[in-house]
């Protein structure tokens, strides 16, 4: 007896240095690099737990010591990650702790979707049909489908929703991103109309949405947006019809080959600001910010006129004489 009483504090320094010696191997096999040689997506599945995900790791060959992972939920419970669907990129070189942060962070991999000022709801449809991560839920259905799922029954979608990029992880729904573009164009023309000009020929947000995608089809050139607002607004109120041709294009729809002819302009679609007076029923594009703040605070002056010059900008005229000599100068001639 007094032998191993003797042994006792020996053999509690070799258990010590066991556990001491285990748990350093351990830690080795958590810093160890994962098992890939170029940058992999690894998709953390709806609902996984952290037994699942681990599992799969090691079934995919992306980690060997499995048996390391799971004893950090007896070991180090705080250092297992809080998982959130969605995939994640593994880097060679990564080690299994820089993984578990990545997954603890919700670093998921995002994919972006632009939609450019002035295109059409029916162009922002087909780049979200095209977006091929996104989960397609509108996908075959009719606009006014559409809008119903989205709470606007009965409205018309053009110009509804804002152009910008917008970032989604694989799952999202194509009406998620919907959703989130039209409630970035409710709050832009939200703020927008609170900040217009007095005296403007336009009484509701509505028509400022209207006549904003008016502006964004006619030009692009930044410094043009208010001047060419400032001529709608004159015309307007002066009773003088808008005669702009993206209302007649956007009215021809699907019959637009490029071109458009004297009887394209003489036609009676409900577009057609050469036949028809003040604004179109509905926007004809999708404004940004720029073209919804010149619609509300149009450049003073006297241009009643205007025509593309051929290199993206336009020459004003204050009187139809000189329009028509504009027109001479920039289209007959070329």
């Amino acid at each position: 007896m007094p032998r191993v009483i003797k042994l006792l504090p020996l053999l509690v320094i070799l258990l010590a240095l066991a556990l001491g010696g285990g748990y350093r191997y351990w830690e080795t096999r958590l810093e160890a690099p994962l098992d890939i040689a170029s940058p992999t997506l690894y998709e953390v599945p709806a609902g996984a737990g952290f037994h699942r995900v681990i599992a799969d790791l090691a079934a995919q060959g992306i980690i060997a010591d499995d048996w390391a992972y799971r004893l950090l939920i007896r070991l180090e419970p705080g250092a297992v990650p809080d998982l959130h669907p969605g995939e994640y990129r593994l880097t060679p070189g990564m080690t299994g702790r820089e993984m578990l942060g990545l997954l603890d962070r919700h670093e998921v991999v995002t994919y972006p979707l632009t939609v450019p000022e002035g295109w059409t709801f029916a162009q922002m449809r087909a780049a979200l049909d095209e977006a091929v991560k996104l989960e397609h839920r509108t996908r075959g259905l009719s606009d006014a489908e559409v809008m119903a799922m989205l709470g606007r029954e009965g409205k018309h979608p053009e110009g509804r929703f804002f152009p910008d990029t917008y970032r989604y992880r694989k799952g999202v729904s194509d009406l998620e991103i919907l959703d989130q573009a039209m409630r970035r164009m409710d709050a832009m023309l939200e703020e927008a109309w609170a900040g217009r000009d007095e005296g403007l020929p336009i009484e509701t947000p509505y028509e400022a949405l209207i006549l904003a995608s008016l502006v964004e089809r006619e030009t692009g050139v930044p410094e043009e947006r208010r001047r060419i607002a400032g001529v709608f607004v004159r015309r307007l109120e002066r009773g003088m019809r808008l005669q702009t041709d993206p209302t007649v294009i956007y009215g021809m729809g699907d019959d637009y080959d490029g071109n458009i002819t004297r009887a394209d302009l003489r036609a009676a679609t409900p577009y057609n600001t050469y036949v028809i007076d003040g604004l179109p029923p509905t926007p004809i594009a999708l404004p940004g910010r720029a073209a919804l703040e010149a619609a509300v605070s149009p450049a003073e002056g006297k241009a009643l006129y205007f025509v593309a010059r051929g290199d993206g900008s336009h020459h004003f005229s204050r009187s139809l004489r000189e329009h028509n000599n504009a027109v001479n100068r920039y289209i007959r001639n070329r």
